[in-house]
């Protein structure tokens, strides 16, 4: 019997790479997603389907929700949407702050409680892809980012804590520079070369999480830091 998984950011790097390597595994794919043609590459090869949605708005995650509460049983759910915005404190606009906190940290929330019902029913397991801004202090012209960064590490360790007893795994990843379009985005921006070779590929951060879903139901991985060998790019 081919079982559910639930995949935000299907159409990203890292998002790409888990819902390929949940496919393989024999996951139906559902694929919360801004486009589509984003998901045509996966749900070519794989069954499945995509919903078109925008994380930033609250009345399309809540029709998103609508459906998602259908599910009867999800046994992996995989929180791999993001958007980074940066600028400094004290000219941030707070706009943008409005939309990393919707996407990097209120839709997580909202569809997780969408599902919780058919994962509890899976014994399942929930992934936070988060980042390695959670993972130190904040940095120059990152602070909106960091910020909801931070909170979805607190969303998922609280969420952990409150579902062990119904038989839930919750795992937070933390990858460090990915190779990717945000990535090469980025380097832009800060006036570097973007040398993919020198960042931690998708496909490194996918068989992390693979291998702590794996893991025997005796004993649950909670976080997982991944970073590029080459430290210097950090």
């Amino acid at each position: 019997m081919m079982t559910a998984a639930v995949v935000t950011g299907g159409g990203g790097a890292i998002g790409h790479a888990i819902a390929v390597g949940l496919a393989e595994r024999g996951h139906r794919l559902i694929l919360p997603i801004r486009s589509r043609e984003s998901a045509a590459a996966l749900l070519n090869r794989f069954p499945g389907r995509a919903v078109e949605v925008d994380l930033a708005s609250i009345g399309e995650v809540e029709a998103l929700c609508a459906e998602l509460a259908k599910l009867e049983r999800v046994e992996v759910i995989v929180h791999a949407a993001g958007a980074l915005r940066l600028g400094r404190v004290e000219s941030f606009d707070l706009d943008e702050l409005d939309v990393l906190y919707h996407v990097n940290l209120r839709a997580a929330a909202r569809i997780t409680q969408a599902l919780l019902p058919a994962v509890r029913a899976a014994q399942g397991q929930v992934v936070f892809v988060n980042s390695s801004a959670a993972a130190g202090p904040g940095r120059p012209g990152s602070g909106g980012y960091d910020a909801t960064k931070h909170a979805l590490r607190a969303f998922a360790d609280a969420l952990r804590a409150e579902e062990n007893e119904h038989g839930l795994r919750v795992l937070s990843v933390y990858p460090g520079r990915t190779a990717g379009p945000m990535q090469e985005r980025l380097h832009a921006r800060e006036g570097r070369a973007y040398e993919p070779s020198h960042l931690l590929q998708p496909e490194d951060v996918a068989a992390a999480v693979l291998s702590a879903l794996d893991l025997p139901r005796t004993g649950e991985v909670t976080d997982v830091h991944i970073r590029p060998r080459q430290k210097p790019l950090q």
